[in-house]
């Protein structure tokens, strides 16, 4: 288990929350605490407009339970029957991840049976917690999704590229490859929550710009490119080895693989800009798909067996192969527009450089 940035900056905001209250003279602590805990969001941006959702649900909350409290008193089928209604406006609003919190101050202002100063005082325990999470998430190491995304990107080519280098050779002992495997699924499934994160935070803006929705169309092409290279890897360790085959057909589907990595490898240094503006030795990749797509046609026509398995690994790699030269297009279109000549993917890397750049 790796300890992260969010795991540290949650117990401080724990701590925060409880120094807070203490010095407010606000009880019980445990309650910041609790919603300290809640309020840690991934993104600065997530964290502001969870506050202030937060601080919508929890008034409106509050107020439910004052009213519930002094017409239903604090009978535990009146605080079931409130929680119902809390949890169906709040669904209405279109505020789901504040229920939680919602919930814990319409349960404890209804025990002291609607009481206003017991609702403002749990209330103001909810926001101390709330805004503990807050600040701790803006000055201690602020999170950014793009650069933890861009950074992600070369581990998790390295890790395909070990699986795809070695599927067909069988080189690498199979408990080893099963344990590879398993950790790029887990990297490209952290890559894709990285990538929503991005993507929800544009979508939430009212007017994104043009060069960030740019980004997202290269970065989201990355993501599906490595998505269906282990998509790849999967149907060779499914399909490839219970199929019949003879020592030119590995040779060819080898060399196919090794070719493709190359090439993937070419593209991800091309949009870090460490390759020369005239530097194009990789750009028949539709030639080389088309070749081994004949090459495959005539083995399969001189095989009496079935060769269904065959034709669904050399699909895959196909479909690998077209989002690969999809993805090599995108990212000449975004060097020329986006990045401009001479800055590698790390110039963007800096947040203060993602706008007023040339698009």
């Amino acid at each position: 288990m790796n300890f992260g940035a969010r795991m540290l900056k949650t117990g401080i905001a724990v701590t925060l929350a409880l120094y807070l209250t203490m010095l407010l003279n606000l009880t019980p602590p445990v309650i910041a605490a609790i919603a300290a805990i809640f309020a840690m969001q991934p993104t600065i941006y997530k964290s502001w407009t969870y506050f202030l959702d937060q601080l919508l649900t929890n008034t409106l909350g509050a107020v439910i339970a004052v009213a519930a409290g002094r017409l239903l008193s604090h009978e535990p089928i009146a605080v079931g029957l409130t929680c119902i209604v809390v949890i169906m406006i709040c669904l209405k609003m279109k505020r789901a991840d504040t229920i939680g919190l919602t919930l814990v101050t319409v349960i404890s202002v209804m025990e002291a049976s609607g009481q206003w100063d017991f609702a403002l005082n749990r209330f103001l325990i909810n926001v101390v917690g709330i805004f503990s999470a807050f600040i701790v998430n803006v000055v201690v190491l602020p999170p950014n999704p793009r650069s933890q995304f861009l950074g992600q990107i070369q581990s998790t080519f390295n890790q395909l590229s070990l699986l795809m280098r070695t599927a067909v050779s069988d080189e690498i002992k199979e408990n080893v490859f099963r344990d590879q495997q398993k950790e790029l699924e887990g990297s490209i499934q952290s890559l894709a929550d990285k990538y929503n994160l991005l993507e929800e935070d544009q979508h939430k803006r009212k007017r994104p710009s043009y060069t960030e929705s740019r980004h997202l169309v290269v970065y989201k092409q990355m993501l599906r490119t490595l998505r269906k290279g282990s998509e790849v890897v999967e149907a060779v360790e499914e399909h490839y080895f219970p199929a019949s085959r003879t020592l030119p057909l590995d040779q060819l589907f080898d060399q196919q693989l090794e070719y493709m990595v190359k090439y993937h490898e070419h593209v991800l240094l091309k949009f870090e800009g460490k390759l020369k503006r005239d530097d194009e030795p990789w750009q028949n990749l539709e030639e080389e798909n088309e070749r081994f797509a004949r090459a495959m046609q005539e083995y399969m026509e001189q095989r009496e067996d079935s060769t269904m398995r065959l034709s669904i690994v050399a699909a895959e790699i196909h479909a690998y192969g077209y989002q690969l030269e999809r993805l090599n297009r995108l990212v000449e279109h975004y060097g020329e527009g986006d990045r401009g000549e001479g800055k590698p993917w790390t110039h963007w890397l800096n947040p203060k450089n993602w706008r007023g750049e040339k698009s």
